[in-house]
C-alpha cells in the first residue's frame, strides 16, 4: 500500500495563530485538495496527522472538531480526492501524552493501524515538531513553505534527511514521481 501523512493545519487550510476553531475558519490553501486528490488517483491513501490542542484549551470541543474535519472530507471529495482518516490529538503540551508532535505514537499508530512499515513513508508538514515526529517514526519528513514553513526552514535544526518544497501540490508532485 503506497501511503501519505499530511499535517493538517499550514499544509491542507491556511493556518491561524489564534487555531482553526470552527468550520469557517477552516480555508483551504491553494492546490492543496486537488493535490490530495492527485495523490489518490495515482494510487496513494492520504492520512491527517494533526496536533489539536484547543480542545484541552476549551478553545473548541469535539463536536466542533468534527465538523472541522467533516467540512475539511467535503471538500476534498468536491475535487475527487478522498482522506482515509485522521488521527489527532486533543491534549496541550502540558499533558505531556505519548500522541502529541514532536512525539512520534500518533505516527507509528497510524503504521499500525494501516499495517504499513512507516520507513521512508512521504510526510509532510509545516512545522518543525512535524517533521521531527515524521523523522522519529522512519518516515521520509517533507517540509512546506505554507504556514510555518517558512519560519521553520529559517530557524533550522530540521532532521537531516528534510526536503522542502514551495507548498503542498509541489511536494505531491515529487512523490508522485519518486515513490
Amino acid at each position: 500500500m503506497k501511503l501519505v501523512i499530511l499535517d493538517r493545519d499550514g499544509v491542507i487550510n491556511k493556518d491561524s495563530d489564534n487555531f482553526i476553531k470552527s468550520p469557517a475558519e477552516w480555508i483551504p490553501i491553494a492546490g492543496s485538495l486537488e493535490a490530495i486528490a492527485l495523490l489518490n488517483q495515482h494510487g496513494f491513501r492520504v492520512v491527517v496527522a494533526t496536533n489539536q490542542s484547543g480542545v484541552a484549551r476549551g478553545l473548541f470541543d469535539m463536536v466542533t472538531l468534527n465538523a472541522i474535519h467533516d467540512k475539511m472530507h467535503h471538500a476534498v471529495a468536491q475535487v475527487g480526492g478522498h482522506i482515509e482518516a485522521i488521527f489527532y490529538c486533543p491534549h496541550a503540551a502540558a499533558d505531556h501524552c505519548e500522541c502529541r508532535k514532536p512525539k512520534s505514537q500518533m505516527i507509528e499508530d497510524i503504521g499500525h493501524r494501516f499495517s504499513v512499515d512507516l520507513k521512508n513513508v512521504p510526510a509532510v508538514g509545516d512545522a518543525l515538531r512535524d517533521l521531527q515526529a515524521f523523522a522519529n517514526a522512519g518516515c521520509q519528513p517533507m517540509l512546506v513553505k505554507t504556514g510555518k514553513g517558512k519560519k521553520t526552514l529559517a530557524a533550522g535544526g530540521m532532521p537531516e534527511n528534510t526536503m522542502v518544497f514551495t507548498h503542498l501540490a509541489d511536494a505531491v508532485n515529487h512523490i508522485i514521481e519518486q515513490f
